[in-house]
């Protein structure tokens, strides 16, 4: 659910940053054709967007499910991998919209655009398959 705009890099500020060249030279190994700025980009934005979402977190009532403008939620068909995790913080489910608890079992799935969201699995995949 990658939402951001993103800039030509002519409209991106230029910024350094000191990286090991073992870890430089991993980056570019797994970000393959796309390249390891990007992959770095990626990254940053998806901490960012993880920090900044945490007091906007709640969970959806039945009259914003009945919404059109309800927001379209992944399936598991959007999950590449799945791993299980115990919530740290409020998260809300990617599939169903509902709240994970702090120390609520959950899953992590890495979605096939590369980022990693938390789901209830049993909630998860019952709404999938109806």
């Amino acid at each position: 659910m990658d939402t951001r705009k993103r800039g030509s890099t002519s409209e991106m500020q230029v910024t350094s940053i000191r990286l090991e060249p073992e870890l430089k030279e991993r980056l570019r190994e797994i970000s393959g054709e796309q390249g390891y700025q990007t992959l770095i980009r990626d990254v940053f934005w998806q901490f960012v967007e993880q920090r900044m979402g945490v007091d906007e977190v709640r969970p959806y009532s039945a009259e914003d499910r009945r919404s059109p403008s309800y927001p379209p939620l992944l399936s598991m068909s959007d999950i590449r991998a799945t791993f299980r995790a115990i919530a740290q913080q409020h998260e809300q489910c990617a599939i169903t919209g509902k709240t994970i608890h702090p120390q609520q079992m959950m899953c992590l799935g890495l979605t096939i655009n590369g980022a990693i969201v938390p789901f209830l699995l049993g909630d998860s995949l019952s709404q999938s398959s109806g």
